[in-house]
């Protein structure tokens, strides 16, 4: 069941009267039950909302090649930033707020656009201006890129901490539709893929991916390096703990408890994983995930568990003791190891030395296939097991944030290919955070790195994706410092459309603005 807007108030309305002469309902209890008991929306719906912002992402690039050929245009990094800000930031506040009804619509909007654009690219190519369409994709396929990053996992970390930096403090204005957030107990909410698509997207880059050797020598020295490198997560998860309860900010308990919160989460993966890693192949993390996943819903349905998560140990829903006070977010974090452990398998694929677009081709295609494949069983089990439960991270919510994740990443790909057949065609078109076209595999080895270093002098870097990728860290930190001060003074549950896009989007705003600003500066806000 969607519950509106409408609905809500009524509810909350409601809620209020039945304690009119005995207790005066707080504002902190009203922004409680305004996020509570929710059910979610559909699977459909959430999957197009994902796809979104990877469209606008393809959009953004084929707008800015456009406008270097036809234009000169002069990319500084105000201009950078504003194009970057109003064409991936703006869309997606519209698209969980007042345009949150018309996903379909907005999507076929994006996609003529686009569509537009590379017909447009195409007509006025510079390159291969008298050759038919087949022998220039003919060429375009044997060509090779160069990276120092993927692209497209770049893109999808960014769009994840965008889209929870928007969601963590839109959910408490009423133009934030109910149904996109966090489910009560079962249902899939669009709030629920922002905390499992975060843990994905950490997985794909993590440091046993992206240094291989770091784990042939000691593993007793691997794992004291990894257990140091969580102790700023232990020192932000207690430091936010200690504000919420000194000043009495509202907790939706049932997310994670009464003292858990996401860092601690982090830290029990960050300690799990590396132990995992150390004892099984890495490329057989996929073997692990699943039979995680699939010990722990056994567990589930055929042992207490489950109740224990629902009531405590008494059965009565009881918070006394620290497991009963933090039984969701406690026992939750197996699920979240087995989307880690998935996510590294699917990086380690990714990361892959391909340098042909053909063959990036066929990544995109084959994670598209296994999105497909997961989606399916992910029916299967809703049916014949149990429905996605974000509060438990039970095996169906596990196959659902693959999924998703991997249609999100697949449409990234595929962007990005897009993306080099318009570069393909304009010469001396640049891109930030795109691949870098070099020479077909003919051309000599020396030449392409020389070619490489030149298109790396000229390309721009001034960009807000790899801005926010960089400094993730710090752009999440201040998302939930700001919001919670625009909590404090704001009066969120009466504020009106208009000024309640006003704050979202100059809170997206600032917070872009200044990660964008330590980026360029190089500022790196590190203790550790």
């Amino acid at each position: 069941m969607l519950i509106t807007q409408e609905c809500c108030f009524s509810r909350i309305h409601s809620f209020a009267l039945v304690f009119t002469g005995r207790k005066k309902m707080s504002q902190k209890e009203m922004k409680e039950a305004f996020v509570s008991h929710l059910n979610g929306t559909t699977v459909l719906e959430i999957t197009q909302g994902l796809c979104f912002p990877a469209f606008c992402i393809l959009c953004r690039g084929l707008l800015i090649i456009f406008s270097q050929h036809m234009c000169s245009f002069s990319h500084t990094w105000k201009t950078g930033f504003f194009i970057d800000f109003v064409v991936l930031i703006v869309p997606m506040v519209a698209t969980l707020t007042i345009w949150a009804s018309f996903i379909l619509l907005e999507l076929l909007t994006v996609l003529i656009f686009g569509a537009g654009l590379f017909y447009q690219i195409y007509r006025r190519r510079t390159c291969y201006a008298r050759v038919p369409f087949q022998k220039i994709l003919e060429k375009f396929l044997n060509i090779s890129v160069e990276s120092e990053y993927i692209p497209a996992i770049s893109c999808f970390r960014v769009i994840t901490s965008a889209f929870t930096a928007i969601a963590i403090l839109a959910v408490d204005f009423p133009l934030f539709p109910r149904r996109f957030a966090k489910t009560e107990l079962y249902g899939t909410g669009a709030m629920d893929f922002g905390v499992g698509g975060f843990v994905f997207g950490t997985a794909m880059v993590c440091l046993e991916i992206r240094r291989r050797k770091y784990m042939e020598g000691s593993k007793l020295c691997y794992f004291t390096n990894s257990l140091y490198s969580v102790w700023p997560l232990v020192f932000l998860g207690i430091g936010r703990l200690a504000i919420v309860k000194s000043i009495g900010y509202q907790e939706h308990l049932t997310e994670y408890g009464v003292h858990w919160n996401f860092f601690f989460t982090i830290i029990v993966v960050k300690l799990v994983t590396p132990l995992l890693l150390i004892t099984f192949p890495l490329n057989k993390s996929w073997i692990i995930a699943l039979s995680i996943i699939v010990l722990y819903q056994l567990a589930l349905d055929f042992t207490p568990l489950k109740r224990l998560i629902l009531y405590g140990t008494d059965g009565n829903g009881t918070r006394v003791g620290l497991l009963n006070a933090n039984r969701e977010g406690i026992i939750s974090t197996l699920g979240y190891v087995a989307i880690h452990m998935a996510g590294v398998q699917i990086g380690l694929y990714v990361h892959k030395n391909r340098s042909h677009i053909k063959d990036l081709i066929k990544v995109a295609c084959c994670l598209l296939l296994a999105a497909i494949s997961l989606f399916i069983s992910l029916y299967v089990v809703q049916v014949n097991v149990e429905a996605v439960s974000r509060r438990m991270a039970n095996l169906a919510f596990c196959i659902w944030i693959v999924a998703s994740s991997l249609i999100l990443l697949s449409s990234l790909l595929l962007g990005d290919v897009i993306l080099s057949f318009a570069k393909f065609l304009i010469k001396g078109a640049l891109v930030p955070c795109s691949w870098k076209l070099i020479q077909s595999p003919a051309t000599n080895k020396k030449h392409s790195e020389s070619l490489v270093r030149e298109t790396e002098r000229r390309e721009p870097s001034l960009c807000l994706i790899t801005a926010l990728n960089r400094k993730q860290l710090i752009f999440f930190l201040l998302s939930n410092i700001t919001t919670g001060l625009i909590n404090l003074m704001v009066d969120t549950l009466h504020s009106s459309t208009l000024w309640a896009l006003f704050v979202v989007n100059l809170y997206m705003f600032s917070n872009c603005f200044i990660v964008y600003v330590l980026y360029l500066q190089d500022k790196t806000i590190k203790f550790w």
